[in-house]
């Protein structure tokens, strides 16, 4: 497909894809400040009861390798509204559960129905735009993946407090409906689907496919690496600011704002420049503003010397340049073979989401009286992202370069 003809037709997609990728980070980080209370509510322990955000994430990961296959083969819309309604059905599961079991099914349901917009909103964008202009649109998404957990978080301390644990899920149950209803009503399929009877096979023939093309993994692993250095500095930097450092949780709280913003202004910026620019100048770009504050911050911590200020610097320049090359990434991977445009979605936000994984283990696991865990596993994940997009997009054969395509 070709660009929508009109401002507002490109404008009123945009907002529905932005509408469905936030309602998994809005969901998952809303309920965070309820997790305490369900161990006096139900009588369980904490680690029991955290099993509703653990689980979640577990669900988002599992959940992306799915839908990118079903929607290549059954179509964008359809895949998108059942997995809508999905998450509608996990809210209301909560909603009147009972028992802690019954609210950890639904919230794997909620997980498992929002991941649909995180996923084919990537690959709606691809069956539009060109390369470069997908890179622009997911820019102008991601900003919306930043400032749904950075609000939910406050709404969902407000409504526990005020109403108790199931104001949450009356919220985001009613915000699924009409994200649901808004998507029925105004996405338009993007996909020709094949229609063709499917065995567990053949829907994941594609990723198969996808993972034997150097351009793809390229694109995909410097993806992954970029997003891992974020959840590892999650996992780390409140043991390092508030254990280490000595600092109040209030401080790291005000530190992290600066991030976000940075990180959301970096994105707006990528989203006005990416077309002019082009997508593999735009990762190179990336990377390279990441690079060197990883590096300083290695030194500085070897020397026992970090700070707040140091700390939190160091993901700030680092978030501008994420913002420059993680959606140009994603725009990449999904561009390598069009047709497969779901699949590479799914695929990569499952890598990310499983490398993140692993990084916050590692980061968790090893930190003692010393941030020198945080800041190596943050230089490697940087120095590899980097490397990924050397070896597997800058390098390759001019053959190799015209089987990535930069138009549907």
């Amino acid at each position: 497909m070709t660009s929508p003809r009109s401002a507002a037709s490109w404008r009123s997609l945009l907002a529905i894809l932005i509408a469905v990728t936030a309602t998994g980070p809005f969901a998952l980080n809303l309920f965070i400040p309820s997790v305490p209370g369900l161990v006096t509510t139900f009588g369980v322990d904490y680690s029991t009861a955290q099993l509703t955000v653990t689980l979640y994430f577990v669900g988002l990961a599992v959940a992306q390798l799915v839908y990118g296959p079903l929607s290549d083969r059954f179509g964008r819309r359809p895949v998108m509204i059942g997995g809508l309604a999905l998450y509608v059905l996990g809210s209301v599961a909560c909603l009147f559960a009972t028992t802690i079991p019954t609210i950890i099914i639904g919230r794997v349901l909620q997980a498992v129905g929002s991941c649909a917009g995180m996923v084919l909103s990537r690959a709606i964008v691809r069956d539009v735009y060109d390369r470069e202009r997908s890179a622009s649109m997911l820019a102008y998404i991601t900003m919306a993946m930043v400032a749904a957990p950075m609000l939910a978080p406050v709404i969902g301390g407000f409504l526990d407090e005020s109403f108790g644990w199931r104001a949450g899920f009356w919220v985001v149950g009613a915000l699924g409906v009409a994200v649901l209803v808004w998507t029925v009503l105004g996405l338009e399929e993007t996909h020709t689907p094949t229609g063709k009877a499917a065995g567990l096979g053949d829907l994941f023939s594609g990723m198969a496919g996808l993972i034997t093309k150097r351009a793809y993994l390229g694109y995909s692993i410097q993806a992954a690496c970029t997003v891992s250095v974020f959840f590892s500095f999650l996992a780390g930097a409140p043991y390092v600011m508030i254990t280490i450092l000595g600092r109040p949780p209030s401080e790291y709280g005000i530190y992290f704002l600066s991030v976000s913003f940075f990180y959301m202004l970096g994105n707006f910026v990528a989203g006005r420049i990416s077309i002019r620019v082009g997508t593999d100048r735009m990762i190179l770009w990336g990377t390279s503003i990441a690079l060197p504050p990883t590096i300083l911050f290695t030194i500085v911590a070897a020397l026992g010397m970090v700070t707040p200020v140091m700390l939190f610097a160091t993901l700030t320049i680092v978030s501008i340049g994420h913002a420059f090359s993680i959606p140009n990434g994603i725009a990449g991977a999904v561009s390598v073979d069009p047709t497969r445009a779901g699949s590479a979605s799914g695929l990569t936000g499952f890598m990310q989401m499983t490398l993140g994984s692993i990084a916050s283990y590692l980061v968790g696991a090893l930190l003692t009286d010393t941030a020198m865990p945080l800041a190596i596993v943050m230089l490697v994940l940087t120095s590899l992202s980097m490397l990924s997009h050397f070896v597997g997009v800058l390098l390759v054969r001019p053959a190799e370069r015209q089987e990535r395509g930069t138009s549907p």
